[in-house]
């Protein structure tokens, strides 16, 4: 009893939190400052799964309340007993599924949950067919942010002859992106028959895939004496309008050697803007990197590290086979996971690390 009151105080402190942060969206001041809407917005859906809980918990008890009194009433007919029995039966299983659930709905959430990402795909080893895999990979992110109705913008893309990248680069915007492609960050290795080969040998290659949940200003301060930001003429394509001005700009971080080139805009000061932006979203993920190696421990436990250099799935042309190292799921359908379905393993992935965290509590 004792563990459910304790329960049951935090689902009161997250309706608290709920109303005030309703309250502080009526603010006139906060309504002209996107960036404190975009931080209310994000705490708001990380409390909302918790106040839901302890509105429907209030709901069922005051049913089951209700339904007890109509049972008991001695004015009441057989056939109204009846009804109040099975209403009483239905709201007593509510209650009885939600206080299953509350553990899991009352493990503290992923800070970086609600924020937008920034996704880099690079070809590892392999040559020519590692950057024909990792244009797969980035195409394939694309379809499933579009089919999933999020916000998609390309902040870097270098092509090869062959259809293939040398590396991309987008943002994705919108609920629940980072949850999904948190998952993502790793190495990706591809075993098939390239295009390319006339043996008919299979090879196998790599793509690393680096996913950053997008930092803003308040999440991480650069001092302005530790980036030194350099501008020059842009390279366009085929001699486009890009070309005309000095919009191209390179930002390094001096303390770090961390290096961003942006010329995607046409103006300097929106590839500057979006510049800073990615270089606070891999100065951040870096600090949090070295504060996840400090706690071994933690880091043990959790279901992948989101470690660069960890193996995390292979897609097995010949087998038809994607498996996923770190909970070994198969699926057996390459080309429709390199075409973007790629749910299965983000559900699984969660479910994976939700039980982890519950049996270690």
């Amino acid at each position: 009893m004792a563990e459910l009151a304790q329960l049951e105080a935090r689902l009161a402190i997250a309706l608290r939190t709920r109303a005030e942060l309703e309250a502080q969206l009526t603010q006139p001041e906060v309504l002209a400052d996107h960036t404190a809407l975009a931080r209310i917005g994000r705490e708001l859906s990380r409390t909302a799964p918790l106040a839901e809980a302890a509105e429907t918990l209030s709901s069922a008890r005051a049913r089951t309340s209700d339904a007890k009194a109509m049972e008991l009433d001695p004015g009441a007919d057989s056939e109204m007993r009846s009804l109040a029995a099975a209403e009483r039966a239905a709201a007593e299983t509510i209650e009885r599924d939600l206080i299953e659930r509350l553990p899991a709905l009352l493990l503290d959430p992923d800070p970086n949950d609600g924020k937008d990402v920034l996704i880099e795909v690079r070809p590892a080893a392999g040559g020519d067919e590692a950057g024909i895999f990792a244009g797969e990979l980035f195409r394939g992110y694309l379809r499933y942010a579009e089919r999933r109705g999020w916000k998609v913008e390309v902040d870097g893309l270098s092509e090869t002859a062959l259809g293939g990248v040398r590396e991309a680069m987008a943002e994705v915007s919108g609920p629940g992106a980072w949850a999904a492609f948190k998952w993502e960050s790793g190495v990706h290795r591809i075993q098939r028959v390239p295009a390319t080969e006339s043996s008919g040998r299979i090879h196998t290659s790599t793509a690393t895939v680096v996913v950053l949940p997008v930092a803003e200003a308040v999440d991480f301060v650069i001092p302005e004496g530790d980036i030194r930001i350099d501008v020059k003429r842009a390279s366009g394509h085929g001699g486009q309008g890009v070309n005309t001005t000095d919009s191209a700009v390179r930002i390094t971080h001096i303390p770090s050697g961390t290096v961003v080139e942006m010329q995607d805009e046409r103006s300097q000061l929106r590839n500057k803007e979006k510049g800073m932006a990615i270089l606070r979203s891999r100065l951040l993920a870096a600090e949090e990197e070295r504060k996840r190696s400090a706690n071994s421990v933690a880091r043990k436990a959790l279901i992948g590290t989101g470690d660069r250099s960890e193996k995390i799935r292979t897609y097995n042309g010949p087998q038809n086979r994607v498996t996923d190292h770190r909970i070994g799921l198969d699926k057996f359908d390459v080309d429709g996971v390199l075409s973007g379905d790629f749910a299965i393993f983000h559900d699984a992935l969660a479910a994976a690390e939700q039980a982890e965290r519950l049996a270690s509590d």
